[in-house]
């Protein structure tokens, strides 16, 4: 039996659009964790039903930090949810990845600190045991090869893999920062792929992200330095790209048959939680 596919869309800053789909209706949600970001906006996308939600709440409310990631997984999953298509703005780290390119990112490095990053934190409302979630893989490989096909028929430069290294924020990077995150192999720099990642591995969803390059961070010797402004510039345009990629991907993605692949990435969540052993009574 096939798995209905349901995709949520969490929109980055300039991509958190309601007006993408059919049929709109909002819907308020609390969950186990709290409050979602915003309402969840359900609708529909080329006929294949969709729930967009916005990751810093419409206009921008919410900073990088205290965004509820858990809550936000959670309500997107709960809502049934097979797929999350998200968005994020991001700084470049190398020259070939120009402002206005995009990146199918494939591996993530860490640098956040005050983040919850799993469902299984022993608090009375979360799943019991403690997960040890792979993270070899971070982002479903089927998924990005969709939107690595979407951005090739829609002649967009789209780089096919990319690490995204996560700063707390919401500060900038100091240069000396900039430049070792490129010592590290890092591609592009932003403050909200983790722990949003982590938590849909640990949810069994098949995640992939479309970053979209907005500026130079503030490693490069010449040039405009990073600044809100300098994003600015480049965030309607990047908005329209992201919006044309998703009209494209979510179609191709309703085409193909992913029961193998939701059930493996569900697999992979259920088998990575440790459980208690059972209690004894003497």
């Amino acid at each position: 039996m096939s798995h209905k596919i349901k995709i949520g869309i969490i929109g980055g800053s300039g991509v958190d659009n309601p007006d993408l789909f059919q049929d709109r209706q909002e819907k308020f949600v609390e969950t186990p964790y709290g409050k979602p970001s915003d309402a969840l906006i359900l609708g529909k996308i080329s006929d294949v039903e969709c729930v967009l939600l916005a990751r810093h709440g419409r206009g921008h409310s919410i900073m990088p930090t205290n965004i509820n990631y858990r809550a936000n997984i959670h309500a997107l999953k709960a809502e049934g949810c097979t797929h999350l298509l998200v968005t994020t703005a991001c700084g470049s780290l190398r020259e070939e990845i120009k402002p206005g390119d995009v990146v199918i990112l494939d591996q993530f490095i860490d640098r956040t600190t005050k983040r919850q990053q799993t469902f299984y934190d022993g608090s009375y409302s979360s799943p019991r045991g403690v997960c040890h979630i792979p993270m070899h893989t971070p982002f479903c490989e089927h998924t990005r090869q969709v939107y690595i096909e979407a951005c090739k028929e829609l002649g967009i430069t789209a780089h096919s893999s990319g690490t995204m290294v996560t700063i707390e924020g919401p500060r900038f990077s100091t240069v000396a920062e900039s430049r070792m995150f490129r010592s590290w192999g890092a591609d592009v720099i932003n403050m909200t792929t983790v722990p949003e990642v982590v938590l849909a591995k640990e949810a069994g969803l098949c995640y992939a992200s479309v970053a979209m390059a907005t500026d130079y961070d503030c490693w490069k010797e010449s040039g405009e330095t990073v600044s809100v402004e300098a994003v600015l510039k480049t965030f309607k345009d990047n908005a329209e790209k992201a919006k044309n990629i998703l009209f494209k991907v979510i179609p191709m993605i309703a085409q193909k048959d992913w029961t193998e692949v939701i059930q493996a990435h569900q697999d992979t969540a259920r088998e990575s939680v440790m459980l208690p052993p059972p209690s004894t009574s003497s």
